[in-house]
């Protein structure tokens, strides 16, 4: 699914036209695998509703989120 952001967007910087968005199923697990490899990540928190999410960033500096939606 592709998600467009408004071209004025602070949700990541403003160096940057676009952010990958991953599903995963569980973030706690993605998390410690990605710190055990040295990746440093950033949990950003729960949003009611629709689950908790993490960033991340590649090696060019690409902005990537990483989601673990609510159980419904």
């Amino acid at each position: 699914m592709f998600a467009p952001f408004a071209a004025d967007t602070d949700y990541f910087a403003a160096d940057k036209t676009f952010m990958l968005n991953f599903r995963v199923g569980s973030l706690d697990a993605m998390v410690a695998q990605l710190e055990d490899a040295g990746i440093p990540v950033k949990m950003v928190g729960d949003m009611p509703g629709i689950g908790r999410f993490a960033h991340l960033s590649d090696p060019e500096g690409t902005p990537i989120e990483l989601w673990e939606p609510e159980e419904s």
